[in-house]
């Protein structure tokens, strides 16, 4: 028969007892976790001390510089909604200093996005240009609309975000009307997106900033003949629908289209449909 020691020693421990020994380690670990947020808060403080944050395109990223290839173009569809009534009722509350402290917290997430961009990673480059529009003071209009070219480059690369890489490239123009990058990126968007019409005109706006820019000159001769090919095209396709509706509506009469030609009066030039009963 066990001993009363020997009972004491089987008990099964009590809750608290249970607890303590589930939490012994937790407060060790979230030390150790502040002491890693400390060091990154640290890191991010000296990289925004060695960044120049002075609004031009300096905040830029350079897609000519980019040394990824397309081969990696991703699919993705990244929660980029930026509501900027909110971010305007923040702003209110703000005081200067407060102001500029997020608007280099912004300069540190654009600068993420970059180095993102250039190695390829678009998706995460995307987040990044996101949450430095999230936190970017709306008094800083051009710094906010490289923010959102960024992020059109960004998107360009992602083959189901073309549209939304434009409306971006629009909301950058609305914020800096003499932004050249972003007339360049939307029109390169737009040509890729079949909208030849609204290419030239961006390139042809590229000019008025930059008459020998190279790429806008080359656009505005190459384009005018691609549209009016495109043109004739829609044209022909058009006339063609027309006749088969024609045909449709003239075989219970034992008639089609080919009974019908249109005459241009020389004079006047209106036109006139000849009938013919039996067609060649």
């Amino acid at each position: 028969m066990a001993s009363a020691s020997d009972k004491s020693k089987q008990r099964l421990p009590s809750n608290e007892e249970v607890i303590e020994e589930l939490t012994r380690d937790l407060e060790s670990s979230c030390i150790r976790a502040d002491q890693g947020d400390q060091e990154t808060d640290a890191a991010s403080a000296a990289r925004s001390k060695d960044t120049r944050l002075d609004g031009g395109d300096s905040w830029d990223v350079d897609k000519e510089g980019d040394a990824s290839n397309d081969d990696n173009a991703q699919n993705t569809e990244p929660s980029e909604d930026i509501d900027e009534e909110l971010l305007k009722d923040r702003d209110l509350l703000l005081s200067e200093s407060e102001q500029e402290t997020l608007k280099c917290e912004a300069e540190n997430l654009k600068q993420a996005g970059n180095d993102l961009f250039k190695s390829g990673e678009y998706v995460q480059a995307i987040s990044q240009y996101t949450q430095g529009l999230q936190t970017c003071p709306l008094m800083y209009s051009k710094e906010r609309a490289i923010l959102y070219a960024n992020r059109a480059a960004a998107k360009a690369k992602c083959q189901t975000e073309k549209d939304s890489a434009i409306s971006d490239c629009t909301k950058a123009i609305e914020l800096n009307s003499s932004y050249v990058k972003a007339y360049l990126r939307r029109a390169q968007l737009y040509e890729e997106t079949e909208k030849l019409d609204e290419a030239l005109e961006d390139f042809k706006k590229v000019l008025t900033f930059d008459s020998s820019h190279t790429e806008a000159n080359y656009a505005v001769r190459r384009l005018p003949p691609l549209i009016n090919e495109r043109n004739e095209k829609l044209k022909t396709e058009m006339l063609g629908k027309l006749k088969d509706l024609g045909n449709m509506v003239l075989r219970p009469f034992g008639l089609s289209t080919n009974n019908f030609e249109l005459q241009q009066d020389p004079n006047s030039g209106g036109y006139s449909v000849k009938f013919h009963q039996n067609p060649m």
